[in-house]
């Protein structure tokens, strides 16, 4: 947990004074550090899809440029879990209590999210073999369980919706409402990816596969808090207050 954090709580009202006595919480150390472990074996056993391969004397080098579809799979399961974390670090630092509905949303999150390698893995297999029909089943397994995840964000979100009272004090009530705008766009984006690579082309299923992650990455703080946004806003501020400073000397 981060100081800034703890120092936070310290400052907090103890549990026992909460307006929500009949509601049973707890601190969300444990299911962060659980999170985190999840997360991180994950990732550790990307590297078992990537085996060591047999050759012959003087074909090394062609045996492993054979297996660049494993490396792809490794590096986009290995970003993808990364933005993962991000976004699931950036949720739990708002949040102050745990509850039940919390703790069985967050492990559906965990189940999708831990699934992810598998149908990466399946997805550059089927395109490295070169069969349009495998690929066709690998576009709809990977975007039936991608869409799951976001899915299972969704019912993240909407939890911290309904429940204020899990959350750190000075969070923006709006801020969790509006992030299951982000969760709803993933789940649509990945039906259309799955649907679209079944009865078109795989290919353009693979673009919306590629984008929505690096659309999750850029905004793993917020949809209203992204880097880009804020700067837009900062500039906004700026551009106004020169303004008015401009008016009031004309004045």
């Amino acid at each position: 947990m981060s100081t800034i954090k703890q120092e936070i709580r310290r400052a907090a009202r103890p549990l026992e004074d909460s307006p929500w006595p009949q509601v049973r919480l707890a601190e969300t150390d444990r299911l962060e550090t659980f999170s985190d472990s999840v997360l991180s074996i994950t990732i550790t056993l990307l590297v078992a899809e990537i085996v060591r391969p047999e050759h012959a004397s003087g074909q090394l080098l062609e045996k492993l440029a054979a297996q660049w579809a494993s490396y792809i799979a490794f590096l986009a399961s290995f970003c993808y879990a990364g933005v993962i974390w991000l976004n699931h670090r950036a949720v739990f630092a708002r949040v102050r209590y745990c509850d039940r509905s919390l703790h069985l949303a967050n492990l559906f999150l965990l189940l999708t999210s831990a699934l992810i390698p598998f149908p990466t893995a399946i997805l550059s297999a089927a395109i490295q073999s070169g069969n349009e029909f495998d690929a066709r089943v690998a576009v709809a397994l990977y975007a039936t369980i991608a869409g799951a995840m976001c899915l299972s964000w969704l019912v993240v979100f909407h939890v911290l919706s309904i429940h204020p009272y899990l959350l750190e004090d000075g969070v923006d009530p709006d801020f969790f409402p509006k992030e299951r705008f982000r969760a709803t766009l993933g789940v649509i984006l990945y039906a259309i990816a799955g649907v679209a690579g079944w009865l078109s082309t795989p290919k353009l299923a693979l673009l919306i596969f590629l984008a929505l992650p690096i659309f999750y990455g850029i905004t793993s703080e917020g949809l209203t808090e992204t880097p880009i946004r804020l700067q837009f806003g900062r500039t906004h501020r700026r551009a106004l207050a020169k303004n008015s400073h401009e008016r009031v000397r004309t004045e």
